[in-house]
């Protein structure tokens, strides 16, 4: 079997479905943490709010991270790797032009999770949102201003 590079090893097996839910992750190349800019990771957000309107997920949960984001979803269309391409290459290109950078945003490849129906969607939204709080990053959730789930 051929040696696969990390991201070609994240898409082995890989079966994504509509109507399945999933959490999702992807890095900034080199853990750049282009989104300590609070403008730049409202243009990701801007994204997952795109992709929903278009009909490819449901964002039920999401933080965006100085260097990465998480987004719970349920899949309506497409594949998780045509949502993914979608949602990188249109932050990207937003986040580029806004920041006047050139170049790759995004580590190849994502991190998927399939989660069962009968998993604690809401404590799974908490453990997303969470995030910024178990980084240090603020002493009380509503101080950090890229995160929002439908529960709340």
């Amino acid at each position: 079997m051929p040696k696969l590079s990390a991201s070609h090893r994240l898409r082995f097996g890989r079966y994504d479905e509509p109507n399945r839910l999933y959490l999702l992750t992807a890095n900034t190349l080199h853990r750049e943490p282009v989104f300590r800019d609070f403008a730049l990771g409202r243009l990701v957000v801007e994204q997952f709010r795109n992709v929903q309107e278009l009909g490819f997920a449901d964002s039920l949960a999401w933080v965006v991270m100085p260097d990465h984001f998480h987004w719970l979803i349920d899949l309506k269309q497409g594949s998780l790797s045509e949502l993914m391409q979608k949602t990188k290459s249109l932050s990207a290109r937003a986040v580029n032009l806004a920041a006047g950078r050139k170049g790759s945003l995004w580590q190849q490849g994502f991190h998927d999770r399939a989660l069962r129906r009968e998993d604690d969607l809401v404590n799974m939204a908490r453990y997303v949102v969470a995030n910024p709080l178990r980084a240090g990053l603020v002493k009380k959730l509503g101080d950090y201003p890229l995160w929002d789930a439908i529960w709340v």
